[in-house]
């Protein structure tokens, strides 16, 4: 016989299992909170901004050698996180990484048809990070020229250091929120669980879909005092 659940069988193993959801959610939230808080580390981030551009006083010759810039860019993002460029980076600034450590805390990007080039850096000091965006934009300039015999770049931007900086991560907030709800969806899945794993017989209904049989009678509950008169009454009786 097929079983089904409706919807009043959902909210009474959720009420019957209230304070058990409501558990694992707070909990989560606090263990959640506690590692956002005092267990990740923070992280800062800095971007510097570089333009491709070459001046040229023709404006159908400067037409031409933007799209150039265009195409170079691509070939530039790969440059910039290169060992050429990353090395004397990590030489100018005496950091105990190596270029491929450095390479996966800078992030370089620039939006479709853009001369600019964006140079993000993150890491756990927020003066280290600027430091490193703009050491590396600086390197990359004077680096370019030699590597690829081009003078076509510049520093739009150069990274700042603000008074008061906000990490980029972990974003607390964020993380609480998925908590609760991962907290809420684990407490709700094991309220389920464990309603479908008791088998114990507790009610009417259990008998009846236990054993397939109609009820035909119910014998009331006893509670001492009754259970003492009646002693008594037998013993009487008995006497």
């Amino acid at each position: 016989m097929e079983e089904t659940i409706s919807l009043q069988d959902i909210f009474r193993t959720i009420k019957k299992r209230a304070v058990m959801i409501i558990s694992l959610t707070v909990l989560s939230i606090i263990v959640a909170a506690i590692i956002s808080f005092y267990v990740l580390t923070p992280i800062y981030q800095a971007s510097t901004q570089i333009l491709v551009n070459q001046q040229k006083t023709n404006q159908q010759i400067q037409t031409t050698e933007i799209q150039t810039d265009l195409q170079l860019i691509n070939t530039y993002n790969v440059i910039i996180k290169s060992p050429a460029i990353l090395s004397k980076v990590i030489e100018r600034l005496d950091l105990e990484l190596t270029p491929s450590q450095l390479a996966n805390q800078i992030t370089v990007s620039n939006a479709q048809n853009s001369q600019v080039v964006d140079v993000s850096v993150q890491d756990e000091l927020a003066f280290r990070a600027v430091d490193i965006a703009n050491t590396t934009a600086q390197v990359f300039q004077e680096q370019i020229q030699v590597l690829m015999k081009v003078d076509n770049v510049n520093i739009l931007s150069p990274a700042l250091l603000p008074e008061d900086p906000s990490p980029v991560k972990p974003n607390k907030m964020l993380n609480i929120a998925i908590a609760a709800v991962l907290g809420l969806m684990i407490g709700v899945g094991l309220a389920f669980l464990l309603d479908y794993l008791d088998t114990t017989v507790k009610t009417e209904s259990d008998v009846e879909e236990l054993l397939q049989l109609p009820i035909i009678g119910l014998v009331s509950p006893i509670n001492d005092k009754d259970l003492e008169s009646a002693t008594s009454e037998v013993r009487k009786l008995r006497k």
